[in-house]
């Protein structure tokens, strides 16, 4: 029977694939940077009747003949990291853990393996440093490090020998883009290297029900190297993030199979490594002591629970023929659109104001339930008036000035009762059935009743 070689031609910048090479690519714009990928072999026989009845049969089945069964998980032992993770590692699957350089992220995995490493076989392949080097990292941060097999290695073909005879539960991989596979002729960090050797680790990881983790760096623009190649074959892509001077680290989650996604956990960097942080609504409500004009807490909903965090902004006299518009933590486009909601239906004019929008600890907000917490911000701040320290404010504005409900504004409220807020305006359509006791809930429809409510 014979058989027919396929290859595409990908992008090593972007991603993208084309039938024939090319000079230029037509999504990034870049040169040369084609190259070519085998994508296997194609039968070119025709099967018989038969053998289509062969392959077919058995594998076909209704939905109520699948056994239903609870999905077996393996702890972390790191509360935020299984929360982030949706309860756990599954038997299996395939982690993508991406950050900047110095995030993290290899510290983070180290003291999980290390401490699953008593009751769970785990293999840690490391590509970029020496063993003696991650052996140090660990002394330093005092980890038990007698159970944890470590092994340097770039060659696919090599680690999944390695581990098709140790059988490890956990595979470490750090990291996807210094490993390659033989038989790809492009160099290692590739698109094509990437995408065949992450190809190869994941298969290996669902025949042998191996938990698979791989590091992925990130690029210039701030997104992982090949997110478009390796985002479908992964099960959950996890983002490590944190400013330089902020010894504060973010863990979200842009895709799981098995659990929320945008999920938030929150470590701090300390010299024994990444602690998690249990509370983290009580790091981003570190105010000042005196009251300031343009500050206002507002609660957002990460993943399964809400989070309490202190939005600012300055409204200033602009010198300039076209005002600044400058956010942090925030859409700059929805920045734009409130403010022309905010003239339109509140008769407030920023439109020759240079305006800043800053979200306190590094938290990137998602969400639309940050709108009226914006305008009330951006209102104090023009108006030079401070709002309530016991103030908080969620919801979410339309362009015809209504405010819109938002989900879970109930337990959004209980959580900032919680911690000692008062008063809360909030849309009229999450206004509570029954009174929040310490809580004085101000319902509100349209801009106009937001702006009278701060009156």
């Amino acid at each position: 029977m014979s058989t027919k070689t396929k290859s595409a031609y990908v992008c090593n910048d972007c991603g993208s694939d084309y039938r024939k090479w090319q000079g230029q690519c037509n999504d990034c714009k870049a040169w040369n940077t084609l190259t070519e990928v085998r994508l296997g072999t194609q039968r070119s026989a025709t099967l018989s009747r038969a053998g289509f009845a062969g392959v077919v049969d058995g594998q076909i089945k209704t939905l109520a003949d699948i056994a239903l069964q609870e999905i077996p998980r393996i702890s972390t032992a790191v509360g935020e990291l299984d929360l982030v993770l949706g309860g756990g590692l599954v038997p299996g699957s395939a982690i993508l853990v991406g950050g900047e350089p110095g995030a993290g992220k290899s510290t983070l995995l180290l003291q999980t393996l290390c401490h699953l490493a008593s009751c769970q076989s785990a293999l840690y392949v490391t590509g970029e440093e020496s063993p003696q080097q991650v052996a140090m990292r660990a002394r330093r941060l005092q980890l038990p490090t007698d159970k944890l097999e470590i092994m340097a290695e770039t060659s696919v073909e090599t680690v999944c020998a390695v581990a098709q005879q140790k059988r490890p539960k956990i595979l470490v991989v750090d990291s996807i883009q210094v490993m390659h596979l033989d038989e790809v002729t492009s160099a290692p960090g590739s698109v094509s290297q990437v995408r065949e050797s992450a190809s190869m680790l994941v298969r290996f990881a669902k025949q042998t029900d191996t938990v698979l983790i791989m590091v992925g760096h990130v690029t210039k623009d701030g997104s992982l190297a090949g997110p478009k190649v390796l985002e479908h074959m992964i099960d959950c892509s996890l983002m490590l993030e944190g400013n330089s001077d902020s010894h504060f680290r973010t863990l979200r989650s842009h895709k799981n199979r098995f659990g929320a996604v945008n999920e938030l956990g929150v470590f701090a960097m300390t010299d024994k490594g990444l602690k998690e942080v249990a509370n983290p609504s009580a790091i981003f409500l570190q105010r000042g002591e005196q009251a300031s004009s343009g500050s206002v807490v507002m609660v957002v909903w990460e993943g399964t629970r809400p989070l309490l965090v202190e939005l600012q902004a300055l409204v200033d006299d602009s010198h300039l023929g076209n005002p600044r518009r400058v956010t942090v933590g925030l859409d700059h486009n929805r920045l734009s659109m409130l403010l022309a909601v905010l003239h339109r239906h509140g008769g407030i004019m920023a439109g020759d104001q240079d305006v800043f929008v800053n979200v306190v600890g590094g938290v990137k907000v998602l969400e639309t339930s940050a709108d009226l917490a914006l305008i009330m911000a951006v209102i104090s701040s023009f108006r030079d008036r401070p709002l309530p320290e016991d103030l908080v404010v969620f919801g979410e504005v339309g362009l015809a000035g209504e405010i819109r409900p938002v989900a879970n504004g109930q337990e959004r409220l209980r959580e900032a009762a919680k911690h000692g807020f008062k008063q809360a305006i909030v849309p009229a359509g999450n206004a509570p059935k029954q009174s929040i006791k310490g809580l004085e809930v101000k319902a509100v429809r349209t801009v106009t009743e937001a702006l009278q409510a701060l009156n």
